[in-house]
């Protein structure tokens, strides 16, 4: 999508087999602009397929690669109205690729399911459709219909936000900053189902600080920005450091700086999100590859802010945020809800509770106001073991020590990179984020052709685990670090 206009597309890969990434080139294309025609055709395989409305779009249709598909007209005729145009395309499609129309005309009736609409639509997909089977400009690819169990057909960012609903999440405040946006209006748009809280904060500083006072008050809690907003939330992530409150931020970079290009993808932020804040505290930094681990890195984000009782800034991007993935449905069976959160009971039959105490881990007992009798006192100052702020520097010493302590712990409970390929590969591609897909495509095809190559892929970034980097890298291989930036469409 583009903010300010331009030239918008949506691409699809269409296979019987798990892929992992999109790939250049297109067998077919739709062109509902003049745009398409000028910018993309040249992205059209040697025997693909270009449709376009020549009347419409005022232009010569006489390329052997370009069907002439008077969308307009037939849309007019058959429904009436001018949107219609896209479901004749679409119909067009199905015929070409030699595909039934039963699979579409159910999707219309889940799509459409009041008044005519779902008839009107599937009657006008028939007409493209009939027409593509008397096609004389055959597309070279087909489709088949394959038995399978029912899928989801879902965007990064419903994942994550699906991820933070099994692992509890009660309230989640944000302003809106592309791409993050669907990932609170996805949930707000379930508030009567789930009982979660969403609120659409002034600014990204109100955001991260009405999240953090529902943490602090004891639920679940969450942001979600890009870049530019998180520049804004630091402040508090150093808060959230000193006062040892649980939370998960959703940072999805792209390209700045500044506003930079915000409908397009890029992996910029990994330096910021690990050093965000001031002072020096222990943070987790997370980046999920697909939708899956989307959902599944959510519920672990949650769970290590919560158990560990840090910040923990879930690193997505825009094309794993906007892209779309056909995936299995999550297995709930993997979800485990953690929390360090004492009962009201245990509260009241400690002795004196010691919100900040010194624990060889680091991580001490945690209770929200009002939960028991027990004083719960909190502040932003360097304090005592009680909560009372302080400038003894013993005591400065000792909270050192304990943020010290309690990084070691994050280091234990986060996870290796996942390697793939030979322990003993001479040559070794690194990863994260969103590359994930293609890597693993590309390294495959590599290997399939007898290349001595292996993928090590990080999702765990920080705090990083040099040690087991080096367990990974002990055969000494020649190393290609993969990142992301932003490529111009044209």
């Amino acid at each position: 999508s583009r903010i300010r206009g331009g030239h918008n597309f949506f691409k699809l890969r269409i296979s019987d087999k798990p892929i992992a990434a999109m790939t250049e080139g297109a067998d077919l294309m739709i062109a509902l602009d003049r745009e398409t025609v000028e910018l993309d055709f040249p992205q059209l395989r040697e025997n693909g397929l270009l449709i376009l409305d020549g009347d419409a779009l005022k232009i010569s249709v006489d390329h052997v690669r370009m069907t002439d598909l008077p969308m307009r007209k037939l849309a007019l005729e058959h429904g009436g109205k001018p949107i219609f145009a896209n479901t004749v395309a679409l119909g067009f499609v199905l015929g070409l690729l030699e595909y039934p129309l039963g699979p579409l005309a159910q999707l219309f009736g889940e799509n459409f399911p009041q008044g005519d609409l779902a008839a009107v639509n599937e009657r006008v997909a028939a007409v493209g459709r009939d027409l593509a089977m008397d096609q004389s400009n055959k597309c070279t690819v087909s489709l088949k219909p394959v038995p399978t169990s029912r899928r989801m057909f879902i965007q990064g960012n419903d994942a994550i936000a699906l991820g933070a609903l099994a692992a509890d999440v009660k309230f989640m405040s944000a302003y809106p900053m592309s791409p993050s946006t669907t990932i609170i209006t996805y949930l707000a748009g379930h508030e009567e189902q789930t009982g979660v809280v969403t609120e659409q904060a002034e600014d990204e500083i109100a955001a991260i600080n009405l999240a953090f006072g529902a943490s602090m008050a004891g639920v679940r809690a969450m942001t979600a920005t890009s870049g530019g907003g998180m520049a804004l939330m630091t402040e508090t992530i150093s808060l959230l450091g000193s006062t040892e409150v649980p939370l998960v931020i959703v940072n999805t970079q792209r390209p700045g700086p500044a506003t930079g290009l915000p409908t397009r993808t890029e992996q910029g932020d990994l330096f910021f999100s690990i050093y965000a804040g001031h002072g020096e505290f222990p943070k987790v930094v997370l980046a999920p590859g697909n939708a899956e681990q989307a959902f599944f890195d959510t519920v672990r984000a949650f769970n290590l802010a919560d158990t560990l009782q840090v910040p923990v800034i879930l690193l997505a991007e825009q094309h794993l945020s906007e892209s779309y993935y056909t995936v299995d449905p999550f297995d709930l069976e993997k979800v485990e809800r953690r929390t360090s959160l004492l009962d009201a009971a245990t509260l009241d039959e400690m002795g004196e509770y010691k919100r900040y105490q010194q624990t060889q881990s680091g991580v001490s007992p945690r209770a929200y106001p009002g939960q028991s009798r027990q004083l719960v006192l909190t502040d932003s100052h360097e304090h005592t073991e009680t909560g009372h702020p302080t400038e003894d520097q013993g005591v400065r010493r000792q909270i050192v020590e304990k943020r010290r302590n309690k990084t070691k712990s994050v280091l234990e409970a986060l996870q290796p990179p996942e390697r793939f390929g030979s322990a003993d590969a001479g040559l070794v591609i690194l990863g994260w984020g969103s590359t994930r897909g293609v890597l693993i495509e590309a390294v495959t095809r590599m290997q399939a052709e007898g290349e001595d190559v292996a993928l090590l892929y990080f999702t765990d970034l920080w705090p990083f685990s040099a040690e087991a980097t080096r367990e990974a890298l002990r055969a000494k291989p020649r190393l290609i670090s993969v990142e992301k930036g932003h490529k111009s469409v044209k």
